[in-house]
């Protein structure tokens, strides 16, 4: 399988407001930088469609490593909340319901048809892809106001 590395990240005008994400795919010589966004949404929300757009790039299974800022998001993975969530109908432990359960669900089903590993990455730090995905986002949101 091909090693692909994925950046991502998201971001919001306000929470909920007009939000952005940026994703960039890395693969041998060859980079792929992706963004869009909402009208109305959410951080979080942004946050997941970005690793979603990333992954849906990819035509065939490979091994991913995916780097992003967001707690949220690779908590989910990593700590293993998203298969307590799906194993108990896609409610939390306190039985109230999964935020953004539709993403998540699709996340995960992406996450299947690939080798995937979630890396928390310091926000708004020195790692220049990491800053480069957030410009991507915010410029996604300036194309909405």
């Amino acid at each position: 399988m091909k090693q692909v590395t994925l950046y991502t990240d998201g971001a919001c005008s306000g929470n909920p407001g007009p939000g952005g994400w940026g994703a960039i795919l890395l693969y041998g010589e060859n980079k792929k930088e992706l963004s869009g966004g909402e009208k109305e949404t959410t951080n979080n929300r942004m946050e997941l469609t970005a690793v979603i757009e990333g992954l849906k790039q990819l035509k065939y299974p490979c091994i991913v490593d995916v780097y992003s800022d967001s707690a949220y998001t690779v908590n989910g993975f990593c700590l293993g909340w998203v298969v307590g969530w799906e194993k108990h109908g896609w409610k939390k432990a306190d039985n109230k319901p999964v935020l953004n359960a539709d993403l998540w669900k699709e996340l995960l089903s992406l996450t299947r048809l690939h080798t995937v590993t979630f890396h928390k990455v310091k926000g708004h730090a020195d790692n220049a892809l990491n800053n480069r995905c957030d410009e991507l986002a915010r410029g996604a949101i300036a194309m909405l106001l």
